[in-house]
């Protein structure tokens, strides 16, 4: 075969050889003479070099992979041939009970072995968000970015410890998102955490597949279509950076993997934890519990032989998984209505004294999968290019038999709330029975979890009734936000807030560690706010709160398409405004009462 010389650089005359003898003569056809299009040239060689030093065996084994999937993909390869699914070994948190605050309080005593890994590699497109995801607010009472609410948490693990030390936060950032990730960082002073404290690891793209032959996809001469490859790419970063190993040395025990858009995430973390330490579990989902048939991933345990692998299972393929195998009804419900394999959310804890040895062994390469989209039954063509994707919930498949695997069950609403879908497709979605997962229902969520956390403290609360916001279910209230430098478990609010009611659309919002009610009424429509800085101990007892407090304000039709709106509320179609809250900070410190 005659290789063209296209290039001065060795390294990419060698790169070229490569793909020239795997079957990729299309990417340098008819290019244009020297002198013509050089900058376009270089940018185009400069781009399959970045990618063939960023994927573990370079852009030859990406092909290489890629064929091999694809043949698989094309006769219907079953990837769970010969397994049995069982259920998987789990601990049930679905309530507020003693073993909960057990596991909880197990958990608090481990956060300074903890790190916190974010995956944030997507835009807010999809949702009608021009931004980064982590840049929407997750409740618009005091317009809390999700990233704020993040560092918020580690703040207040921070402020947990007997010996106070930084938690590290490692961020995976994409192309799309990673200027803009650390420029949010950035304009809020790092959102009170120290800057040597946050890790971002940058994910590269990977290049489209055009046909069964693996040829990569061009978008136009000289310029590959590039497509994500998946959140498992994280734990090849965390490899190829040294974070994990280095993170390990320093005595961070375990890693907590978080979604960029879950705001409930970390209500459910302290007890994941607990559950972690005392099983022993080196990987640990957090779940909850699914309707069977419902469109999210379940956790199974298959067996084959001696193997065991406890793996998310996808919706369509868990049921005839089940048929083929154990249950010729497929996904039944048991007593309460529940599949008995868990939905997946993907948070996961995992121990890092496995991890780091499993990171050495694989490189942090994940199991790779392709789902095409074939242009006719024949499968021999697509209907547009494909690509490699990675789950970071796969970790598993590279389990051995002295790992261990568990699955920890909580309340869907106290642990996951993903806000993912737009207006229109969320109304659709409601409207069909499923589940909108918006910003409206994600923020709904968040002030739910607060009034759980009053209720499991003995508050009686009487919430408003559910209401449609353009088609969106919506609870007015109350809206109860316990900031987590008030309270991060069950126990800490019970020590703090003793009797009193909460009612209607009322607001509550508690922001310091030393703030104690006892018996507080707050009539509905009404707000208490209170914030108080380290060193301020407020107390407030026998106080009937009673006073305009916060509106929600649905928008106008002109203000829901007006530029000049915020995209943050035309994404929910409301804003909530102040009217008359009673609002007392304490910037202080001291001794102080209402």
């Amino acid at each position: 075969m005659h290789i063209p010389d296209l290039s001065q650089d060795k390294n990419h005359q060698e790169m070229i050889a490569e793909l020239m003898t795997n079957g990729q003569e299309h990417l340098f056809a008819n290019w244009d003479a020297p002198g013509t299009n050089d900058e376009a040239k270089a940018a185009f060689l400069n781009s399959l070099a970045r990618i063939n030093g960023s994927y573990p065996g370079g852009l030859t084994g990406y092909i290489s992979n890629a064929r091999k999937l694809l043949a698989e993909a094309k006769i219907g390869a079953n990837p769970f041939e010969g397994f049995v699914p069982h259920q998987p070994d789990k601990v049930d948190l679905t309530q507020f009970n003693a073993a909960y605050d057990r596991y909880e309080a197990l958990g608090k005593n481990h956060f300074d072995k903890t790190a916190v890994v974010l995956v944030a590699g997507g835009l807010g497109e999809r949702l009608g968000y021009s931004g980064i995801k982590l840049d929407i607010p997750v409740e618009v009472t005091e317009a809390t970015s999700y990233l704020a609410h993040y560092a918020a948490c580690l703040k207040a693990m921070e402020a947990r410890m007997k010996q106070p030390k930084s938690v590290p936060f490692i961020i995976m950032t994409s192309d799309d998102t990673n200027a803009k990730t650390v420029a949010a960082l950035e304009a809020n002073n790092w959102f009170g955490l120290k800057k040597e404290q946050v890790h971002i690891l940058k994910q590269e793209l990977v290049p489209a597949i055009a046909d069964n032959d693996g040829r990569l996809a061009l978008q136009e001469k000289y310029k590959l279509i590039l497509k994500p490859h998946g959140h498992g790419d994280i734990h090849m970063l965390l490899h190829t950076s040294g974070l994990a190993a280095k993170l390990q040395k320093q005595g961070i025990e375990h890693f907590v993997f978080i979604q960029d858009t879950n705001g409930q995430v970390f209500n459910a973390l302290p007890a994941a934890l607990g559950v972690s330490v005392e099983k022993g579990f080196d990987f640990n989902s957090i779940a909850v519990n699914r309707i069977p048939g419902e469109a999210v991933g379940g956790l199974a345990k298959l067996v084959k032989g001696k193997t065991e692998l406890t793996l998310n299972v996808e919706y369509n393929q868990l049921d005839p998984l089940l048929r083929a195998t154990v249950s010729p009804q497929g996904d039944v419900p048991n007593e309460q209505g529940f599949s008995m394999f868990p939905g997946n959310i993907n948070v996961l804890v995992i121990r890092l004294a496995s991890y780091v040895k499993i990171l050495e062994r694989t490189r942090g390469i994940i199991a790779e999968f392709v789902n095409p989209k074939y242009a006719d039954g024949t499968k021999t063509t697509f209907k547009s290019p494909t690509r490699l994707e990675t789950m970071m919930q796969d970790l598993p498949k590279l389990f051995g038999p002295d790992e261990k695997v568990g699955v920890t069950i909580f309340d869907r609403k106290w642990s996951f709330s993903a806000n993912k879908n737009n207006i229109k497709d969320a109304a659709a979605k409601h409207a069909a029975g499923g589940t909108p997962e918006s910003g409206t229902t994600a923020e709904s969520d968040f002030y739910l979890a607060g009034r759980m956390r009053l209720a499991a403290a003995g508050v009686k609360v009487e919430t408003a009734k559910e209401e449609l916001i353009l088609g969106i279910p919506f609870t007015p209230g109350p809206r109860v936000l316990l900031r987590p430098s008030f309270a991060m478990t069950l126990a800490e609010v019970r020590e703090k807030i003793k009797g009193g009611t909460i009612s209607g659309d009322a607001t509550l919002v508690l922001d310091g560690k030393d703030i104690t009610l006892e018996n507080v009424e707050i009539t509905a429509g009404s707000a208490l706010v209170i914030k108080a800085c380290d060193g301020a101990k407020v107390t407030v007892k026998n106080l009937k709160v009673k006073n305009d407090g916060f509106e929600l304000v649905k928008l106008s039709a002109d203000e829901q398409t007006s530029s000049a709106t915020p995209e943050y509320l035309r994404i929910r179609g409301y804003r909530i405004v102040s009217r008359a809250a009673k609002v007392c900070e304490f910037n202080q410190p001291g001794t102080f009462g209402l």
